[in-house]
């Protein structure tokens, strides 16, 4: 068994709950246009949403195509033709202002930060991103964040990891756990690049791929007890 010294960590629905920002950014966004957001149009823009960003995990779109294009998308669904680009910077400033934290997440973060060197990894747009950890209150107890949006690359690309890599001191990959919800990001991305996993499986659903975490845990407190293992000699 192993003692880590490096731990990095996935943002949204691993440390802030992006369900419950999304959820208050999009009611914002639909009140300003004067549509009603029907609980069917909500799984809706869910259902694109995710499918792009599935396709920027797989290289096959760029950001910017997936965030000014998700709400045309949707719209058209409905038989209307909206400006996506200009729908997403509307959208961008509601979600900016949420930082709900994920269950203990604050807790965890604050008590691990000193023993650990802490890292964030994470996909998405700087911008909201940095202001959403710093207003949360967890921006301090990290070394560094990597956007992916800031690094050129995405995870789960070996690229990405890379980059990430080659910007912390002293980096040994043996000595680092990644952590997060995302089976295809964050799983994949940890496995590709030579790291152990922790998936956060908080609604225990079902693993359908080939890849295999090295752990899974449903509460973010269970990973205390990962990463304090002492050496074994």
């Amino acid at each position: 068994m192993k003692r880590y010294k490096t731990l990095l960590f996935d943002v949204d629905d691993t440390l802030l709950d992006f369900g419950a920002a999304e959820k208050s950014a999009l009611q914002l966004l639909f009140e300003e246009q004067h549509i009603t957001l029907t609980s069917e149009m909500e799984e809706q823009y869910k259902k694109i949403n995710q499918n792009l960003w599935r396709r920027f995990e797989a290289g096959e779109l760029d950001r910017d195509e997936v965030v000014n294009t998700r709400f045309s998308l949707l719209f058209k669904e409905y038989g209307k033709e909206m400006d996506g680009e200009l729908l997403e910077k509307k959208y961008r400033r509601y979600l900016e202002q949420g930082h709900q934290l994920v269950a203990g997440a604050f807790n965890l973060i604050s008590e691990l930060n000193h023993d650990f060197d802490l890292y964030v990894v994470t996909n998405g747009v700087s911008k909201t991103q940095y202001k959403r950890l710093r207003d949360s209150g967890l921006f301090s107890f990290f070394k560094a964040i990597f956007v992916s949006e800031d690094t050129g690359y995405q995870k789960p690309m070996i690229e990405y990891f890379d980059y990430v890599f080659s910007r912390i001191p002293n980096f040994r990959a043996e000595e680092a756990l990644i952590i997060g919800d995302s089976i295809n990001a964050d799983i994949k991305g940890g496995e590709l690049a030579g790291l152990d996993t922790c998936w956060f499986n908080p609604n225990s659903k079902v693993n359908h791929t080939t890849i295999t975490p090295t752990y899974q845990i449903h509460n973010l407190s269970e990973l205390k007890q990962i990463v304090r293992v002492k050496n074994v000699i």
